[in-house]
């Protein structure tokens, strides 16, 4: 029986993943392999540095720059953000490493976590001047966690009122959201943009070896933001690292099997130089799964995938900033 729930998952996953030559390119002369971000038509490459690690308190402003400027020098153009990320640091840091013509190598995102359009303006001026550029590629609504996050973001006053405005300004290209609580939100969101007439460019959600066994946001999420054609950003690869601590798998291969599905970008969080050049080696000599590897990875994750125990922003208000700090919402 085990067997029959593995080839089923096998089988789903490679059917989800069926797609991904239409979103490959070939790879730059650094050899990174590029990717289209959905209905946006960018190109940007198969590895994204997650931008909150840059910021915590062992990681120097020194060795932060030179872990994006190295990012970007070895061909990785997708930079993740967010306004809360370490009190501004995180920005800040991002914002001093894109000087010196930095800023014209990055497809530059972050994100927001008002739901009104006073907190959204708010927040959006103090990311542009944090990360010291004029305008952000993507913008997205941060931890879209709670049911009724869709409708205060649509209500009249909404935040997304504000970044529509900020488009036709100028100060952002693209909108999208991201959240890591449950695929029935992300649902809802993309439900209530339908029937506002409105289509997201992007969607993020946590997308890995874990996620296949466990509520997953890859099997119910992405089919519909594939018929939308959004950009599909995937995070948490590795759970911040909870995911290792299961010891059913290795760093490298949650970042190919995340790498297999139809994603635009896999976005980890890189705090030294040795795990960013274990991502850039990754995504540079990625060229897909066999169906073996894959129910092979799923085999070895199902058991402890079961109940969530290694997927705590799904099962704990451990990664929900704004639950602990509901004011940044506006």
């Amino acid at each position: 029986m085990m067997e029959r729930r593995e080839f089923l998952k096998s089988a789903a996953i490679t059917a989800l993943a069926s797609t991904l030559a239409s979103h490959a390119e070939a790879a730059d002369t650094a050899g990174m392999p590029y990717r289209t971000l959905g209905r946006t038509g960018a190109r940007v490459s198969l590895v994204g540095l997650g931008g909150h690690h840059i910021g915590r308190s062992y990681v120097s402003q020194d060795e932060s720059t030179r872990i994006v400027r190295t990012a970007l020098d070895s061909g990785l153009n997708f930079l993740d953000n967010c306004w809360d990320y370490n009190d501004g640091l995180s920005e800040e840091r991002m914002g001093i490493a894109l000087k010196d013509g930095y800023r014209e190598k990055a497809f530059l995102m972050t994100k927001l976590d008002g739901r009104t359009v006073q907190s959204a303006q708010q927040q959006l001026e103090q990311s542009l001047k944090r990360l010291q550029t004029d305008h952000i590629d993507l913008i997205q609504m941060h931890e879209v966690i709670r049911m009724d996050d869709p409708e205060r973001i649509f209500a009249a006053g909404g935040s997304l009122e504000y970044l529509e405005k900020a488009k036709k300004e100028g100060k952002v290209r693209f909108i999208g959201f991201t959240g890591h609580k449950s695929p029935e939100i992300h649902l809802h969101m993309i439900e209530t943009a339908t029937k506002h007439n409105y289509t997201f460019d992007t969607v993020q959600m946590p997308l890995n070896a874990m996620d296949a066994h466990f509520d997953s946001f890859g099997s119910k999420v992405i089919p519909v933001a594939k018929k939308l054609n959004m950009g599909i950003l995937g995070m948490k690869p590795m759970g911040d690292g909870v995911i290792l601590k299961s010891n059913a798998i290795t760093p490298v291969e949650c970042l190919r099997y995340a790498m297999h599905l139809p994603v635009s970008v896999v976005i980890t969080g890189c705090d030294s130089m040795q795990v960013l050049q274990q991502a850039l080696d990754t995504a540079k000599n990625f060229h897909g799964l066999s169906e073996t590897e894959v129910s092979a990875i799923l085999k070895k994750t199902e058991t402890v995938a079961q109940n969530g125990q290694f997927e705590l922003y799904k099962t704990s208000h451990n990664f929900d900033g704004t639950y602990h700090n509901p004011q940044w919402l506006g």
